[in-house]
């Protein structure tokens, strides 16, 4: 049964930090690529990064130079650093992972941005 399994949301002040974890079982990690992505009530879930199987990473503009995306595949892992957070960065946030036909994707973690 495979599960990604997200962490490490909350709430946070403006320009604030916080990091997020996708712990992923029952797939042969390594190979996938792995992703993030976001909804905010009323809106469509969006890209916020992915990482290749490779670690070559890919950015929306609206993470681009806030946040980084990385992975560790002796752990199973991927990671969402998040800096300099904005009030509009306010969504609940979903790990995803793709492999040719396969794809997964977490419950979702809820970040807040708010003082």
């Amino acid at each position: 049964q495979v599960q990604l399994v997200e962490s490490g949301g909350g709430l946070v002040q403006p320009g604030g930090s916080l990091r997020l974890s996708c712990a992923a079982s029952g797939i042969i990690f390594s190979r996938y690529l792995m992703g993030w992505y976001r909804q905010a009530p009323g809106k469509q879930r969006e890209l916020v990064a992915f990482i290749g199987s490779g670690g070559t990473t890919t950015y929306a503009n609206s993470a681009k130079g806030r946040f980084t995306i990385s992975r560790d595949n002796a752990k199973n892992t991927a990671y969402l650093q998040m800096n300099s957070l904005k009030p509009e960065d306010t969504a609940v946030y979903y790990c995803y992972a793709a492999y040719s036909a396969y794809s997964y994707w977490g419950q979702g973690t809820q970040v807040t941005v708010s003082s």
